[in-house]
């Protein structure tokens, strides 16, 4: 039996027909739409498809917010024998859109109301594009525009009259055939297709249910872009693989809107668990810091003696089924726990169990935080090319400051810049193997040649295995810093480190290529830095409140020299030596952030040149330089706003 996305979804329907699959909000309440129901309509809209003309291989660009019909859109392609080609609402830029659809050759477009705008104008230079299909009803009648609702009608007037070539072409699809093109962020060239198949992705949901139980009655919210890989493998398919469901964010009129909903929309869905990444871990704990300092100063000073009461009681977690704790502390935890720690869970609904976690690694305060808690984030590795789960810790497996353990029936090396096999403990590039690792990339045989050689995944990534088989992830080799005397060390943990650490820190970026020292971009957060003033009686506008601005982000760094708990984190030629206050976040608006959320170092770098080479001077070297007190005083002007 063919081992497919339609044979997994299908099995579930038929196993759990009465179970919700989808939750989505209508009239103001979430409302359930059953695996039977599903079905029904994925097979209309494979119907509907094929009577469109789709053909087998024939490609379809999905682009719309999480919804169910993103769901049955998807799987309504794979039925008819397409390709998906998901796309990030996030992308704005005409030309960033128009090369994805063109150089996938998408045959249609399948798009939300929401997103049709950035649709329509591009249609006259795509000459592959047959048609636009769009989720709702806009009211536009033109020529090769049709709604979701037209195409399931003509849907099911196939399947009540000739129902054999519908399904005959569900079943004709193998488990090599491709699945998705998933496009990469383009953040230093034209995007690359990323080529998953059918066993892509269910060799991967069977890895990734080895490691975590999913039952029939877990939830979720998919907070994630769905288009992301992390969220469609483990939030989507690997949900559905067990009958469970899943729920999507109310969308609001803006970005920020929908954001806004995900705390009022995790209370009325209560998950089970939750995907996150570290930008929304940090938003949780931000979030929960906050409520509880509005409650008053006993208020905090419970939550500051609850948690190091709580980080002694779990140490370094439960590594291997071996908790690493000390028993002493447990009394005192369980008292924390009835009095704080399980009313800040009745926040995420009173029934999450977990986080797992994705994307670049969680620093390990922000895991020792939701362990406390009694809401573990289990951190994972994984990148779209692998569909994308490589290891990830677990209930009884979760060693704190990696990313667990390599998924079953993966094999997993750390090699030297050779590809040769490099001893257990020694760090080099994570080299993957396994039936999820991907095709290779759509139409760009160079590229895939570079990364895949004799059927093993050259990540990219930097790492190495510890001594008790956890992986332990130090970050891209791309984005390596190298120091004036040829070191080469990853700037992301100690970014991550310090922005952590400082509440003052908005995001920070490091800097080193072959300087006598590192330095950094640094975002305030503003709006702490002036409250934190005021606090102190002090004006941004006044030589005394710009000079104690600037102290905060000098002592934050100095921190990590002389620290006890952070002083051996890090070698001390590695942490910046100076450092520019910036104006402006990096965002995806100014291109500084790609769809993923990450830094686009050289675009940064091109934007701030001229402050990277002023830190390398004895006037830039000071932290209380004319830079960077003017930074400080353009605070004040703004009133924290940015």
């Amino acid at each position: 039996m063919q081992r497919t996305i339609n044979r997994l979804f299908r099995d579930s329907a038929e196993r759990f027909p009465d179970n919700p699959m989808m939750w989505e909000k209508s009239g103001g309440v979430y409302q359930p739409t059953d695996y039977r129901t599903a079905l029904r309509l994925v097979e209309e809209t494979a119907a509907g498809l094929i009577r469109l003309g789709l053909g087998r291989g024939d490609r379809i660009t999905l682009l719309s917010e999480g919804r169910n019909d993103w769901v049955f859109s998807e799987l309504g392609i794979l039925f008819a024998g397409g390709v998906n080609v998901p796309l990030s609402v996030k992308l704005q830029e005409p030309a960033e859109i128009r090369f994805r659809i063109a150089h996938s050759g998408s045959k249609f477009v399948i798009v939300s109301s929401r997103q049709l705008h950035k649709i329509l104008p591009l249609r006259k230079d795509l000459h592959e594009l047959e048609g636009v299909i769009v989720l709702d009803d806009t009211g536009i009648s033109e020529k090769g525009i049709v709604t979701m609702a037209e195409v399931r009608k003509t849907g099911r007037e196939l399947l009540y009259r000739e129902p054999g070539p519908v399904y005959e072409r569900e079943r004709s699809v193998t488990e090599s055939d491709p699945a998705n093109i998933c496009y990469t962020s383009g953040t230093t060239a034209d995007p690359k297709g990323i080529v998953l198949t059918h066993r892509n992705y269910t060799a991967n949901v069977e890895q990734a249910r080895a490691f975590f139980d999913l039952p029939a009655h877990f939830v979720s919210l998919l907070i994630l872009p769905w288009d992301h890989s992390f969220a469609h493998t483990c939030g989507v398919f690997a949900l559905i693989s067990g009958g469970a469901s899943m729920a999507s964010v109310e969308t609001g009129d803006t970005a920020i809107a929908t954001m806004r909903n995900i705390g009022k929309n995790i209370k009325e869905i209560r998950p089970t668990l939750l995907l996150s990444v570290p930008a929304l871990s940090d938003n949780f704990k931000t979030n929960i810091e906050r409520q509880i300092a509005a409650k008053g100063k006993a208020a905090s000073a419970l939550l500051k003696k609850g948690l190091a009461n709580a980080y002694a009681f779990h140490g370094d977690g439960c590594v291997n089924g071996r908790w690493k704790g000390n028993p002493l502390r447990k009394p005192l935890h369980v008292f924390y726990d009835r009095i704080l720690f399980s009313k800040i869970r009745g926040g995420f609904g009173g029934r999450l169990r977990y986080f797992v976690g994705g994307g670049a690694l969680l620093d390990i305060q922000y895991q020792r935080f939701f362990a406390a808690i009694g809401i573990p984030v289990y951190q994972g590795y994984g990148l779209t090319e692998a569909a994308p789960v490589i290891s990830a810790n677990r209930p009884g497996h979760m060693k704190m400051g990696t990313s667990g353990r390599i998924l079953p029936d993966l094999q997993v090396r750390i090699c030297d810049d050779g590809g040769n096999v490099l001893p257990q403990g020694q760090k080099g590039e994570i080299v993957v193997k396994g039936e999820n690792v991907m095709q290779g990339y759509w139409r760009n045989p160079e590229s895939t040649a570079s990364t895949i050689r004799d059927g093993w995944l050259y990540t990219g990534d930097m790492g190495f295995v510890d001594g008790d088989g956890y992986l332990v992830v130090l970050g891209r080799f791309k984005s390596l810093l190298i120091s004036d005397i040829g070191e080469k060390f990853s700037p992301e943990g100690i970014e991550e480190s310090l922005n952590t650490s400082c509440p003052f820190i908005r995001q920070i970026m490091l800097f080193n290529s072959q300087k006598p020292y590192t330095t950094a971009l640094i975002v305030p957060d503003a709006a702490a830095v002036l409250q934190k003033l005021r606090e102190s009686n002090l004006s941004p506008d006044s030589p005394e409140g710009q000079t104690a601005a600037i102290s905060l982000f000098s002592e934050a760094i100095r921190q990590f020299f002389v620290h006890p708990d952070l002083k051996n984190l890090f070698p001390s030629v590695w942490l910046p030596a100076a450092f520019a206050l910036l104006d402006e976040p990096f965002t995806e608006a100014n291109g500084f952030i790609n769809s993923t959320m990450k830094m686009v170092r050289w675009k940064i770098i091109g934007h701030y040149q001229q402050r990277i080479d002023h830190l390398y001077t004895p006037e830039g070297k000071d932290p209380y330089n004319g830079l960077n007190l003017e930074v400080v005083r353009r605070m004040g002007e703004s009133g924290g706003g940015k």
